[in-house]
């Protein structure tokens, strides 16, 4: 489900490559993850090593195909393969991240997981070589140059393009709980920015990110994709770097809002409710349930609820009236879709809180160590 950039067909060169959305999506239900990671030394701090795990050295044969590097150097990806047994992902997951650490253990590094991370300066780090990263950090410029986040991206498959769309249009209420729980990114460029996930902020500055607009059908979608490759407005279609957006080539449902985290725990906890969800709203789409027409500006507004407050947070009801707390939303959700994960994060202390109170209590040392896996 979650080949490297380059092996999939997205970086085309910005040519639009055409294809049948149907070919793509033919199953409910698979899961697939991808976790990105940082390089890190031996005292946790970040370093440039992904050229020599990525390239140099041969991972291990469960990383063959399913790692990669992003825009920095200290900034590493991994993809499990895709599950259609659920039941898999935390076997699947263990093994991902097993075979990482070994291989940078291996070669002298560590392996750390945070939204950001509290010791990155991005004018101290490496950029990338690759010509896809060259080319972002030409267009983007200042906003991608400093963009030193690492996130949790899950896969659901969907047997429908045009509902692919239409879950992907009915997710984005949730998105917001799912950033608010998954808070793990106070610290950024070295100093506390009052903020419970920074990472989410610092990736707004880049084009074509956030909370996307809605779509009428899988047709309109790909219109979509396709004016904004032939403009030179991207690269490539990966390049659209929404919260949520339906995969055109892998024929799933991505989200892609939480913060990176070194608990798989909590790994594990976002892949079943996502999963739970995308199935549910895509029984609701069968049905021929019309959902509410959601503004963008009142998703907006709950998502900078969500990076401002984290477990503290109150959105806006998605029927216009009042806020709901996040501690309804997490227990009538985990109550409605049999899923316990998302109440267990929320009852646990915050990754953004957790940061902190190391750093306060132990020192900028102790909260590095505390990211290692």
């Amino acid at each position: 489900m979650c080949p490297p950039a380059g092996q999939d067909g997205t970086e085309d060169g910005g040519k639009y490559e055409v294809t049948d959305p149907s070919e793509a999506f033919t199953e409910l239900g698979t899961v697939g993850i991808e976790e990105e990671f940082f390089v890190v030394d031996a005292d946790g701090r970040p370093t440039s090593g992904t050229d020599e795990l990525v390239y140099e050295r041969d991972p291990p044969a469960v990383l063959e195909g399913r790692l990669d590097h992003e825009l920095f150097k200290f900034v590493i990806e991994t993809q499990t393969q895709t599950l259609e047994d659920p039941g898999r992902a935390d076997e699947a997951l263990s093994e991902v991240r097993d075979a990482l650490v070994d291989h940078a253990e291996r070669h002298g590094y560590r392996i750390a997981a945070a939204g950001l991370h509290p010791a990155a300066k991005w004018r101290e780090l490496e950029h990338a070589e690759k010509p896809r990263y060259r080319a972002q950090l030409d267009r983007i410029q200042y906003p991608q140059h400093r963009n030193t986040t690492a996130g949790l991206h899950v896969h659901v498959g969907v047997d429908d393009p045009d509902k692919a769309v239409a879950v992907s249009n009915r997710i984005r209420w949730h998105l917001p709980v799912m950033l608010a729980l998954s808070v793990n990114s106070p610290y950024w460029n070295g100093f506390d920015t009052g903020l419970e996930s920074a990472r989410a902020k610092v990736f707004e500055g880049l084009p074509n990110t956030g909370m996307p607009g809605h779509f009428a059908d899988m047709d309109d979608y790909r219109r979509f994709e396709r004016r904004m490759i032939e403009t030179g407005s991207i690269g490539d279609r990966g390049e659209l770097w929404y919260d949520v957006r339906p995969h055109t080539t892998h024929g799933t449902v991505e989200v892609r809002s939480p913060d990176a985290h070194a608990d798989p725990d909590v790994v594990l906890a976002f892949t079943e409710y996502v999963r739970a969800l995308v199935i549910d709203l895509a029984e609701r789409y069968e049905d021929g349930e019309i959902p509410a027409r959601l503004r963008r500006e009142a998703l907006d507004e709950n998502k900078w609820r969500a990076m401002r407050y984290g477990h503290d947070a109150s959105f806006l009801r998605r029927d216009g009236e009042g806020t709901v707390d996040l501690d309804e939303a997490v227990h009538r959700e985990a109550d409605r879709l049999g899923v316990e994960g998302i109440r267990e994060v929320y009852e646990a202390e915050s990754g953004a809180t957790r940061q902190r109170r190391i750093h306060r209590e132990s020192g900028a040392d102790a909260l590095c160590e505390s990211l290692v896996l």
